[in-house]
């Protein structure tokens, strides 16, 4: 009886020690493949079973009847068929494992139990290798964003242009890694200055990279000769020609030319927010759009007007994520964003610019915001 009880109680220690490696052996690897194979391995070799395979992976080993893979059985004991569910946490099947033993035999209590063990202990090392692969997927997403967002910034001026007599100054900032907002400034040949701010509709990294083709096609005609709303109605067509996409993600756009020694800037608004102008008057002038947002008609047409900037004037351009900062439920809105111009009539562009900040996060408590925000000012010293 002694005997009997030892021999039982080293069967049992046994038993324990064995799933004890092939656990150790199933964690050993956070790769889906390994411990997917794995697994498979020690229920062949270990349990001396003809055959595993799983339901729901590519994965098997040992000797298995092909219409098995297309088919897989249902548990059939006296064909020596059985199915060993793997339940993620919350108690769904992430897949099965179908084992098949030599000659049709049953399978033994031990056997039976090892392998209900060796199917829980599997569903823990599937999620965590999933978990893993999640986890670098996202790490890649992450580094991509990064390398987006660094050629982005690229793209936008790095300093602005010294021009005799004003003062010029912009900031564009993208609620998420990168956004739809364009900023740009061309010297022209001419000795003229284009300036161009502009909003993809849409954020993210598929706006971005309608903005980087905006930009293209806008710096591949901006030295020529064409008037400035024909230049408007050229990128118009071009990225309507593009395809659906890109006319889902149109462009609002300010198109200005500013010549310095004359003092005249040529304007077009192309669907953009209306500019701000303070020119000799204490309240802003408003620059309306003229024409359809770009890209979102075939054939759309516009018009561009000309000022001439006095001593002081000073110009503010910005995209609608300006006016559209949030405190709860309540936007900021154009009326506000005027009134915060409005009091930085005395400062320079940069000033200007700090002090419209400054206001727009006093407002918002500096929450974070669901819009790209992208803004310039253009001053004539006095």
């Amino acid at each position: 009886m002694e005997i009997e009880s030892s021999l039982h109680l080293q069967q049992q220690i046994a038993r324990l020690q064995a799933l004890l490696d092939t656990t150790h052996r199933i964690h050993s690897t956070i790769e889906l493949d390994s411990v997917l194979r794995s697994v498979l391995q020690i229920t062949v070799r270990e349990l001396e079973m003809a055959g595993a395979f799983f339901t729901a992976f590519p994965f098997s080993y040992g000797e298995i009847p092909p219409r098995f893979l297309l088919h897989p059985p249902s548990s059939d004991p006296k064909r020596g068929c059985y199915r060993f569910p793997l339940l993620d946490r919350h108690g769904a099947v992430l897949t099965e494992m179908v084992v098949i033993t030599r000659e049709g035999a049953p399978l033994s209590l031990f056997e039976q139990d090892f392998l209900e063990h060796l199917a829980v202990q599997a569903a823990v090392a599937v999620e965590n290798a999933r978990y893993h692969e999640q986890t670098l997927d996202m790490e890649r997403v992450k580094q991509d964003l990064s390398c987006a967002r660094d050629i982005q910034r690229s793209l936008l001026p790095q300093t602005f242009p010294d021009i005799s007599g004003y003062s010029i100054a912009g900031r564009s900032q993208t609620c998420y890694e990168v956004g739809g907002d364009y900023l740009d400034l061309i010297p022209l040949s001419s000795g003229e200055l284009m300036i161009v701010v502009a909003d993809v509709a849409g954020k993210g990294l598929a706006s971005a990279l309608v903005g980087s083709s905006f930009r293209a096609a806008l710096r591949a005609i901006a030295n020529s000769e064409m008037p400035l709303a024909d230049m408007a109605t050229h990128l118009n067509y071009l990225h309507y020609k593009e395809g659906e996409e890109s006319r889902r993600r149109y462009v609002t756009a300010m198109f200005l030319r500013l010549d310095p020694k004359t003092h005249t800037v040529e304007v077009v608004n192309a669907g953009h927010n209306p500019a701000f102008l303070l020119n000799g008057r204490d309240m802003p002038e408003l620059i309306e759009a003229s024409g359809t947002p770009v890209g979102m008609l075939p054939f759309s047409g516009y018009s561009a007007e000309k000022y001439v900037l006095s001593e002081k004037a000073k110009l503010l351009i910005y995209t609608d994520g300006m006016t559209e900062v949030f405190k709860g439920d309540e936007e900021f809105g154009q009326e506000r964003l005027m009134e915060a111009f409005r009091a930085c009539r005395l400062s320079d562009a940069t000033g200007t610019l700090n002090s419209i900040w400054q206001t727009l996060d006093a407002f918002s408590n500096q929450e974070n915001q669901s819009d790209d925000m992208t803004a310039l000012v253009i001053g004539r010293k006095p």
